[in-house]
């Protein structure tokens, strides 16, 4: 086996980036809602890579017999960047196969203590564990694609690859140096996460608890979240929800409208052709085909948690969901591809040692009669 290949190897046995035929789950349900929770597990988790938070993966959800959020890919290919196609459809690479209401928590130059650390040294991405600095020249997993500039007018979203190990990238599969102690609690209507962090080498620790919760009788999911900070650092960052929404299984549909409480301004026109600024909306042209990617910076919220405000609805399936937070918006970017539609929101953050930051996202879903 040549080096490249062992590298490849041994980083998808430390980092589980092998896809687990039955993932350790949880199903709850209130009645009206049935959803299928997708547990921590470094061995067999249905999430294994180094990018998003590993707690509260709502990997099925359906509610009047329409899909809810499902996965948007049908394989994982360690060797893809970001995600792909071939002929049976969308390929993801580990690191980027998250499903439903998936979130991840970054700091200033990437996660805790990567801009300080050495090569080869310690850093920590909150929800994933205490992460090795790659060593200075070791080749990224997956490999790097040629730097892409992207075309005028094509809006936010994923760039090119940033760089070398001396710069974080979310895309790159990091050794999980510890990850930390997992417990989790589950219930009939909802499941409880706590992950404990103590890496006195760099300074940091945290207790993170993180409930996803379904409410009786009602069409609606509430996620709490609390970071208490145990080390002797701060803990500053932001954190965001990748929202993966899958209406009726699939991807947006024309007349998909993201809804904001306030005019929706951004530096960066939408991409051409897919997607368009109406007032207070952002309103999908076309049914997503093919490569169609459609991005979004949108702008123009305040600085209070009212405007955390935001309904989603594919008004081709009917399928749609309206989720509040209790913190204000440090930004948003909307993603989506033929798959799946992704509203992203941001939160910022500054815990000082001793102290905690708590925060709680509601949804409510819905089904309405599809337009014909």
């Amino acid at each position: 086996m040549n080096r490249a290949s062992s590298l490849i190897a041994l980083v998808a046995g430390v980092a589980g980036l092998v896809a687990a035929a039955d993932p350790p789950s949880a199903g709850i349900t209130n009645g009206l809602i049935k959803a299928k929770i997708c547990l921590p597990d470094q061995e067999k988790g249905f999430y294994r890579s180094t990018r998003f938070d590993w707690s509260g993966i709502v990997c099925q959800m359906e509610y009047k017999g329409k899909v809810i959020y499902t996965p948007w890919w049908y394989k994982l290919d360690l060797m893809t960047y970001d995600f792909g196609y071939d002929d049976k459809g969308v390929v993801s690479a580990p690191f980027t196969a998250m499903a439903g209401p998936g979130e991840e928590f970054n700091s200033t130059g990437g996660p805790l203590n990567f801009a300080d650390a050495p090569f080869g040294g310690t850093f920590i991405k909150i929800g994933v564990g205490v992460l090795r600095k790659p060593k200075e020249g070791e080749p990224p997993v997956p490999p790097r694609p040629a730097p892409a500039t992207p075309p005028a007018g094509a809006g936010g979203g994923r760039g090119g690859p940033p760089g070398g190990p001396d710069r974080y990238d979310h895309s790159r599969v990091y050794d999980i140096v510890d990850a930390g102690k997992w417990t989790v609690k589950k219930n009939k209507d909802s499941v409880e996460f706590t992950q404990v962090i103590d890496d006195k080498a760099d300074g940091y620790g945290y207790v993170y608890h993180k409930v996803v919760r379904l409410i009786p009788g009602k069409p609606e999911m509430v996620i709490e979240h609390s970071l208490r900070n145990t080390g002797a650092k701060p803990i500053v960052g932001t954190v965001y929800n990748h929202n993966m929404f899958t209406p009726d299984g699939g991807g947006p549909n024309k007349d998909l409208t993201v809804t904001f409480p306030f005019k929706v301004t951004s530096i960066r026109p939408p991409a051409a052709g897919l997607i368009e600024i109406r007032d207070n909306q952002l309103v999908y042209l076309k049914t997503l085909v093919d490569k169609d990617r459609g991005t979004a910076n949108p702008a123009g919220f305040g600085d209070t948690a009212k405007d955390y405000d935001i309904r989603v609805e594919d008004k081709q399936s009917g399928v749609g969901y309206h989720v509040v937070g209790d913190k204000p918006l440090s930004s948003i970017t909307v993603w989506s591809i033929r798959t799946v539609q992704a509203v992203e929101p941001y939160l910022s953050y500054s815990i000082d040692p001793g102290k905690d930051y708590s925060w709680t996202l509601h949804y409510d879903y819905f089904v309405n009669p599809p337009r014909k």
